[in-house]
């Protein structure tokens, strides 16, 4: 006899059922929290840049840090929890995430700039236990039916996360005075060393507030029962697996690979530099006031997360990401050629074009992939590291001509992601459909 959950209709069914109520908000939480870990590294950037007096280029490498950590941490945490399940992978993602920012304490104490990169890495790779098992495991918190709609509910609140650490990050972080260079030049070595300090020691209490966080949702987690996943796979598509079916064979796949890899590039590229370009079109523009345009950013990139959401109800997918890649290109473009706060307001823009881009890619890259669509959608976790490489090369170009120049590579990225929404997601032929099952154990 069908289950409750199994009689819903896609359009009936609920988002979770009263049972799964408690562990589908500690999952979802999870979602919020890692905007948290991901976005306050945009405030971190200018505020390290002047507590160590960096060039644009050296301050990138909190996020060459930081997605690096994720990018090499993805693959060992979805094979430990293929051998202690989900439940244990997040609590070891949940205890990494608490060191890792409780090391910020000991990093300001010290004053070294390797120290921090150091804490990111290992909050990172936390993070990426947290997204390896978070994803899959909310689909199994409710009806069958409704596994999509409750996964994109979920995610909705990474962008709430995203759109409230700017606000975060400018009371905690952002304070105090801020000199500009030439009033620096004007104070001794050692006033100007307290002053750094004075800077780094800024994040010591909102990452100990994250930690006491983490810590907190992780006992939540650990005294909670949460249903158990068993992965099964029919015996022709355990086969197949095992066969010379190459999952790079789809040129679809290596496409969207190639897409997603370009979109986070661009995407953290944008968001880490909002400040600095902001400053540079605007001089004399203070981080904190620049901060508010961040803000602006990341409150565009939510609400375009849940207007795109209820535009692929009657748009189809690849012509909305068009659509909204057209829209980066504009902004972008805007952003290079205008002067004064025109070209800061299109780059706040760019938050809303952003907003779908990184689910619809996923989903239109292993799209027909069969029992390959696990490989395939390893690749496109593994594609993050672009967010690790590009805000280095727009570092490396802002240090030799400006920050306003350097946004010449996400009008690049754009320009493949257009290709991709309009001819390179579609796949050569269509791969028998995935015969994965997963159970939950609701007992």
């Amino acid at each position: 006899m069908p289950s409750a959950s199994q009689t819903h209709t896609a359009g009936s069914a609920p988002i979770t059922e009263h049972r799964f109520l408690v562990p589908f908000v500690l999952i979802t939480s999870l979602f919020f929290l890692w905007a948290f870990g991901v976005n306050l590294n945009d405030i971190l950037i200018p505020r390290f840049k002047v507590a160590f007096a960096l060039t644009d280029f050296q301050s990138s490498f909190i996020q060459v840090a930081f997605f690096g950590g994720y990018f090499l941490a993805a693959f060992p945490a979805g094979k430990l929890m293929e051998r202690i399940g989900y439940k244990r992978g997040i609590l070891v993602g949940l205890a990494l995430c608490a060191a890792g920012a409780l090391l910020f304490l000991p990093a300001a104490s010290v004053g070294l700039y390797a120290f921090f990169l150091f804490a990111l890495f290992v909050m990172a790779c936390g993070q990426s236990f947290l997204e390896v098992a978070a994803n899959p495991y909310v689909t199994i918190l409710g009806p069958a039916q409704s596994a999509e709609r409750r996964l994109n509910f979920a995610q909705s609140f990474n962008a709430v996360g995203a759109m409230l650490s700017p606000l975060l990050g400018r009371a905690l972080i952002l304070t105090g005075v801020e000199y500009t260079p030439a009033q620096l030049a004007l104070l001794t070595a050692g006033e100007v060393q307290a002053y750094r300090a004075a800077q780094a020691a800024t994040v010591k209490l909102p990452y100990l507030l994250m930690a006491g966080i983490f810590i907190i949702v992780a006992a939540a987690i650990y005294f909670t029962h949460l249903p158990d996943v068993i992965e099964e796979a029919e015996e022709a598509s355990a086969k197949q697996l095992h066969s010379n079916v190459s999952v790079f064979a789809q040129p679809h796949l290596v496409k969207g690979v190639i897409a997603q890899f370009f979109y986070v590039g661009a995407q953290v590229g944008v968001a880490s530099f909002v400040i600095r370009f902001a400053q540079h079109t605007v001089p004399g523009m203070t981080a904190a006031v620049a901060a508010y345009y961040l803000l602006g950013h990341q409150i565009g990139f939510m609400t375009g997360r849940f207007t795109g959401s209820a535009l692929m109800k009657t748009v189809p997918a690849p012509r909305l990401l068009s659509i909204f890649a057209i829209g980066c290109l504009a902004s972008v473009s805007v952003a290079l050629a205008a002067r004064g706060i025109v070209p800061v307001w299109a780059v706040v823009l760019i938050g809303f074009f952003h907003s779908i881009m990184f689910p619809t890619i996923f989903a239109l890259g292993i799209k027909n992939l069969g029992p390959l669509t696990k490989r395939g959608s390893s690749l496109m976790v593994m594609a993050i590291i672009g967010g690790a490489l590009f805000p280095a090369i727009m570092g490396r170009i802002s240090d030799a001509t400006n920050i306003q120049t350097a946004f010449i590579v996400p009008l690049i990225c754009y320009m493949y992601i257009l290709y991709f929404a309009l001819a390179g997601y579609k796949p050569r032929a269509a791969a028998p459909q995935a015969a994965l099952a997963i159970e939950a154990q609701r007992t």
